[in-house]
């Protein structure tokens, strides 16, 4: 089966065409223009893909009643618009597509992948926030994000290292998707356990724009005693914190460059990175009691290997250990760990179209 895989974000819309052995036949990324994609454009790329039989959506927010992929329809239309305000930066372009790439292909079957669907496996006491049960029943409870991606790179990573996939029993992962946004996620028998994320993609690793975890305390005084207004205080820690709030800019490519060049801004917003990062890690081993592997995944987890080599670092006293000169030329799959090591270290590239590929068929076809 030829499956259309659309992801959407906030800055670009991702079209791949793949067939029915996973081999990609066409790869476009469009730029959205005055906020909103160009139908013509749209059409003129899907043009180039005859034979969709079978269209996949990425979507980052399934809130508490989509827990696996399911067919597009109206209603499913209308329930994920009421989701949007949980993800403000992600959901309104996911359905922007879906309406779209709609129209377009009207008579090829539709199905909508969620980003929180691999962490409906997360027990109650990981999912559950420490609040009144009344908000509790309004939804409030940590969902997690990256799904797509956390469930290819625990899939890919236990191919790799050759161990079988059953719960209760190895491999125990900590998957690091680390990129423009961050989480980690605790996998055990392919199963998601804990993770970083929570109610909101807000939650968890300083990421690029993002700040990842701040005391809720810190948003109160924000709102009522400086008298910022809340949806100041929401663009702010969306768009102008993480790295570029702390250095000045969210490309980590950047920020490495300023760190060799000792800057102080620079290196402070590293060492604030790495210290988060690092011991969320160690919390997700600490939540299946273990761990096997390190798996580091997405733009900066595959490309960054001073990020690698620092995290492994502070990372010795759970068994990780990294060969530096693999660490340092290896290219995705590949697998870094140190020879006395008793966790292994892999970087897999990120291929959440290969995980939405595979639930669209699983769905259509059985």
């Amino acid at each position: 089966m030829q499956v259309l895989i659309v992801n959407a974000g906030s800055s670009s819309l991702k079209l791949r065409l793949l067939d029915g052995q996973d081999q990609l036949l066409v790869d476009r990324e469009l730029v959205p223009s005055g906020g909103k994609f160009d139908p013509d454009q749209v059409r003129a790329v899907l043009t180039e893909m005859p034979g969709i039989e079978a269209i996949g959506h990425r979507v980052v927010h399934g809130g508490e009643h989509f827990s696996e992929a399911i067919r597009i329809d109206t209603s499913v239309e209308a329930a994920l618009e009421l989701l949007t305000e949980l993800a403000p930066l992600h959901q309104p372009a996911a359905l922007a597509a879906i309406r779209l790439v709609g129209e377009l292909l009207p008579a090829t079957r539709s199905v909508a992948c969620f980003d929180t669907a691999f962490h409906s496996t997360l027990p109650a006491a990981a999912s559950t926030l420490a609040i009144p049960s009344q908000w509790r029943e309004m939804g409030a409870r940590r969902y997690g994000f990256h799904g797509l991606s956390h469930a290819y790179a625990s899939r890919r990573a236990t191919e790799m290292l050759g161990l079988k996939r059953a719960w209760g029993l190895s491999p125990r992962l900590v998957t690091c998707h680390l990129g423009a946004g961050a989480s980690l996620a605790a996998v055990a028998g392919g199963r998601s356990l804990d993770t970083t994320m929570g109610f909101t993609p807000l939650d968890g690793l300083v990421m690029a724009t993002r700040s990842g975890s701040v005391d809720p305390g810190l948003i109160l005084w924000l709102i009522q005693a400086q008298g910022i207004g809340p949806g100041v205080v929401r663009e702010q820690l969306e768009h102008n914190s993480g790295l570029k709030g702390l250095a000045g800019t969210e490309d980590m490519a950047q920020l490495l460059e300023w760190v060799s060049a000792l800057d102080p801004s620079a290196q402070l917003a590293q060492e604030v990175y790495l210290h988060r990062l690092v011991a969320q890690i160690a919390a997700m081993a600490a939540a299946m009691g273990g761990l096997d592997g390190l798996v580091f995944t997405g733009g900066v987890g595959e490309n960054a290997p001073a990020i690698r080599a620092a995290a492994a670092s502070k990372l010795n006293f759970l068994g990780v250990e990294i060969d530096l000169n693999a660490n340092n030329n290896v290219k995705p799959d590949a697998e870094i760990t140190a020879p006395r090591a008793s966790v292994r270290t892999l970087i897999v590239h990120a291929r959440e179209d290969l995980e939405i590929a595979r639930q669209v068929r699983e769905l259509l076809e059985n």
